[in-house]
């Protein structure tokens, strides 16, 4: 029997002061039973980051053609494909194609460090990528809030975000390894 992913509730409010969006969110993430609470917890800030009301989850690890967020225009076509981890420079290179923006939230100090250098020839060479390097302390820290019950503040401010509500507060500084910063 196959195992089934975890069900996480999510009451989010966003204020991006970059960007000026302040929204509130209800969301549902579904935790596939090969992901881990830091890589979850990596998806829910990608979402906070880039937080839209078009702004969606795809289908997970289980579905390699969708990304682990998009936003799709009115029209269908996708505005904003985002992957969370060190992905396959291929995989990068065709959502690069099928979608105007494309960003990589990457993560684990030494893993991604070796997966930037390996590819950053190849990646650089994209012109809608963008590229963000969180440390392992921040992810950790991320992590700690986990609960199947969350209820959580992000203030966005000169690109680090203070996400409060479930216990200590947690800063996290997105350091941008290559892009445009999102606007």
């Amino acid at each position: 029997m196959a195992l089934k992913a975890t069900i996480f509730k999510v009451e989010l409010s966003v204020a991006d002061l970059d960007r000026n969006v302040y929204e509130n969110f209800s969301l549902t993430l579904a935790q596939h039973p090969s992901e881990n609470d830091t890589r979850m917890m990596v998806r829910l800030l990608a979402f906070m980051l880039f937080a839209d009301e078009r702004l969606e989850f795809g289908k997970g690890l289980s579905t390699d053609d969708e990304p682990d967020l998009w936003r799709k225009d009115l029209t269908g076509a996708i505005d904003l494909w985002i992957y969370v981890g060190q992905l396959d420079e291929r995989w990068l290179r065709k959502a690069a194609g099928r979608a105007a923006r494309v960003v990589v939230v990457c993560y684990g100090d030494r893993v991604a460090d070796v997966w930037w250098e390996q590819n950053r020839a190849r990646l650089e060479k994209l012109s809608n990528l963008t590229v963000y390097r969180l440390s392992s302390d921040d992810m950790q820290a991320l992590a700690g809030l986990v609960n199947r019950s969350m209820n959580l503040q992000c203030t966005i401010q000169e690109g680090e975000a203070l996400i409060t509500g479930g216990g200590d507060p947690v800063r996290v500084q997105p350091g941008l390894l290559f892009g445009a910063l999102h606007g």
